[in-house]
């Protein structure tokens, strides 16, 4: 399988598609320089001393759905921004806690107004507000983080994060002694869901007896909520906690409890020690500084939708904790290279549903779009999904 950049649409499924990381219920701002309770205002980080972007300078603003400090998606897009800044030089502004719907129209086209060349969006929820704002500012470039929709000026971009959850799952797997896994996830949505899935089946390639329980929260970022749900599943028998989610609260409860966590977004273990055995990760910023640098240079295909893979570096792991051991630290090592190399995918048959149906043969895998569209659970998985696992997928 090519595992270059790859282009891809989604199909009517991908609607119900919600944004990785969601959204809050709060309007209030933190920008570089403290705390507001007004509605959201810009802040360019390189001009600290005015809220207008300097004049003929080029311009990136990023419109965020979560603070920077839950030390997930949102602090990951930001660690992106700033070493956007670092490399090119250009001069970057951001907004957090923006609400989907009309607030992020306003951030939206407030950034376009006062002449920022280029505005990235990085929950699904600004999907829609996106593509209206970028019909009415032709001149000024949007890219969506995790949709599906574009315009002659508006792309899209996400990433094959399935790869790394499936390695996380590998861990999990093998450190597990209660062989119950908790998932604190965040809505029962295609994103989610194939992230739960991919991690069963890491954990069930090493561990067969293994099984994941999920507990759904129904919030991206709500810390007391996913505490609460990681304390269930812990409670439930589970050793080792993954989720996702925006925060650390429950690799937080599980290192309380004695347990073990899977983060996700960042590497968790830098805030809450070797319990976080690893992270799923993304690494936003060689594609941030490739779209800035091909649109500064005018070769930037305005209506392009990315879905990145392993091997593009956009979807990782974060290194493994000392409490990993030598013999799941090989293993891991040697998978995520045949990822790489294209010689390896998690949804790649057989795989049997949770119902017991094979939803995928032998020397079959599935498409792109029977990923973006998944609705079920695998075996192993025990929770509540939208659908049941159907029969005959792949190509």
């Amino acid at each position: 399988m090519n595992r270059n950049r790859k282009t891809w649409s989604l199909i009517a499924v991908g609607i119900f598609l919600a944004a990785c990381g969601g959204t809050t219920s709060g309007s209030s701002t933190t920008a570089a320089g403290g705390t507001t309770t007004a509605p959201p205002t810009t802040a360019a980080t390189t001009a600290p001393t005015s809220t207008e972007a300097t004049e003929d300078a080029f311009k990136v603003a990023f419109v965020y759905v979560a603070p920077i400090g839950d030390l997930g998606w949102t602090w990951a897009h930001d660690q992106a921004r700033l070493e956007l800044e670092e490399q090119t030089g250009v001069e970057t502004a951001f907004i957090e806690s923006v609400p989907e719907g009309p607030d992020s129209e306003r951030v939206i086209r407030d950034f376009a107004q006062k002449g920022y060349n280029l505005v990235f969006t990085t929950s699904f929820g600004f999907m829609d507000p996106t593509v209206n704002v970028a019909t009415e500012f032709p001149d000024v470039q949007f890219v969506h983080i995790s949709g599906y929709k574009t315009a002659a000026n508006a792309s899209n971009v996400f990433g094959a994060m399935e790869e790394a959850r499936y390695l996380s799952g590998i861990v999990a797997g093998a450190a597990t002694e209660s062989n119950v896994l908790g998932f604190v996830a965040a809505f029962p949505i295609p994103e989610v869901i194939r992230g739960i899935n991919a991690f069963a089946l890491g954990a069930r390639s090493v561990n067969p007896d293994a099984v994941v329980k999920v507990v759904w929260t129904n919030t991206w970022f709500g810390p007391p909520q996913e505490k609460e749900a990681a304390d269930a599943l812990l409670a439930a028998g589970a050793d080792v906690i993954a989720q996702h989610q925006d925060t650390t609260e429950p690799q937080k409860a599980a290192a309380d409890a004695g347990a073990l966590s899977i983060g996700y977004d960042s590497d968790m273990r830098a805030f809450v020690g070797d319990t976080v055995l690893t992270s799923p990760v993304w690494n936003w910023a060689p594609k941030y500084i490739s779209i800035v640098e091909e649109v500064m240079a005018g070769t930037y295909q305005g209506d392009e939708s990315y879905y990145g893979h392993m091997s593009d570096g956009i979807v990782d792991i974060a290194e493994l904790s000392p409490l990993v051991s030598a013999e799941t630290k090989q293993l891991v090592e040697e998978k995520r290279q045949q990822i790489v190399d294209g010689t390896f995918q998690p949804f790649c048959g057989p795989v049997i549903g949770a119902n017991g149906a094979e939803v995928v043969a032998a020397g079959k895998c599935l498409t792109l779009g029977e990923l973006l569209s998944i609705d079920y659970f695998v075996a192993g998985v025990e929770g509540e999904a939208p659908a049941e696992a159907p029969t005959g997928l792949g190509a």
